[in-house]
């Protein structure tokens, strides 16, 4: 994502409300409404950040769109909201996160923040590697001399670090979303179980 501000397309047949979402999202996000399938498909392309999905839709279902989104290799993250209880099937769907309605505002939102927030870690873990891999075949290929004589190295270095603190304190403020602090506590509670048997 490149600004701080994301592009939202809600994707719901019943106008009055998706324009309620849009209501409640208008002055956080760059909004577009699709009120049926084929026009949400028309509308997601590179530029869409964030899909808030409904599963259930005449036409074109929830489900389709999504399966066509990731397809496409589209890089946006996808909530599902709607009111189709979760079940099994959900495990090899493509989604990000899923809101069963009603929704209120302060969930529409926090599940928009959430989103971002996730985008922009990927987007720091992405360079940080990729940086990270160029520190690593030049440590390996040039002396101690030429390492501290480059400036580009210097620099390299520099962005490296920033990019550590932006990854920890990015993992942070996720971890201290709901649900996800446990998610991990579950994790490692798991993976050392695993270890002692």
């Amino acid at each position: 994502m490149a600004t701080d501000t994301p592009s939202v397309l809600i994707v719901e047949d019943e106008p009055d409300l998706a324009n309620l979402y849009a209501a409640w999202l208008g002055d956080t996000c760059d909004l577009e409404t699709a009120y049926d399938g084929e026009t949400a498909l028309d509308a997601i392309d590179e530029t869409v950040d964030i899909v808030l999905l409904d599963r259930r839709m005449p036409g074109l279902s929830g489900d389709t769109i999504l399966t066509t989104i990731r397809d496409r290799g589209l890089d946006c993250r996808v909530a599902m909201v709607t009111a189709v209880e979760p079940d099994f099937d959900i495990i090899e769907m493509g989604f990000d996160d899923y809101l069963v309605k009603p929704v209120s505002k302060d969930e529409l939102r926090r599940i928009v923040d959430q989103l971002t927030l996730r985008a922009s870690y990927d987007e720091q873990l992405q360079e940080f590697f990729a940086l990270a891999s160029k520190k690593a075949l030049l440590d390996a290929q040039k002396t101690d001399a030429e390492l501290k004589s480059s400036q580009e190295y210097a620099r390299l270095r520099d962005r490296l670090a920033v990019l550590r603190v932006q990854v920890n304190d990015t993992m942070e403020e996720l971890l201290e979303q709901n649900g996800y602090r446990q998610l991990c506590q579950d994790i490692t509670r798991d993976s050392i179980l695993q270890e002692s048997d």
